[in-house]
């Protein structure tokens, strides 16, 4: 009796580590939680109902969502003359589903003649942006809706006018 259950526990462990060990099961594994996660990157439409963005109907963002929690925006007017550099912030998720992010950027602006740079060139801080989206994430991972909040502070963090509420629809990139 004691051959044979030590037998079967050897067989178990042979197909347990034979199947597990699989590079595609692996990957399977890999590809059914990265559905039901924001981890990687992503490219999303963004439309601003009112605020300062509002007139930016082409405006596209690139997202990295990484695992513990941190993420990278950037937009296709990142490189634009007074535009801000890539956003840094955190995401959660707050159900099944849904997600949460929250991200900063900061605001230049073009010194004048009182700065006593101006023949230097180059943009001055300004302040600083905030952006909260609410994530709903497709039944299959690949694509995504959102609701987008923009806030503006100036330099001293008062809140400034310009802030606005829109929407986005992201689709995940991969091979």
């Amino acid at each position: 009796m004691k051959r044979q259950i030590g037998s079967l526990l050897v067989a178990s462990s042979v197909f347990l580590i034979a199947t597990g060990c699989r590079e595609d099961a692996s990957l399977q594994s890999s590809e059914s939680s990265q559905g039901a996660s924001l981890e990687g990157a992503w490219r999303s439409q963004v439309h601003f109902r009112g605020g300062i963005l509002a007139g930016m109907t082409d405006l596209e963002f690139l997202y990295a969502y990484n695992a513990g929690g941190t993420m990278t925006e950037s937009s296709n007017y990142d490189e634009a003359a007074n535009s801000s550099p890539p956003a840094y912030g955190v995401w959660k998720k707050t159900g099944p589903g849904r997600f949460e992010t929250k991200y900063v950027f900061f605001q230049t602006r073009a010194p004048g003649p009182v700065d006593g740079i101006a023949s230097a060139g180059g943009w001055l801080p300004a302040g600083h942006g905030v952006l909260t989206e609410t994530i709903t994430l497709s039944s299959d991972g690949t694509s995504y809706t959102s609701t987008i909040k923009y806030a503006s502070f100036d330099k001293n963090g008062k809140p400034m006018e310009g802030g606005g509420d829109g929407f986005g629809a992201g689709t995940r990139i991969g091979f």
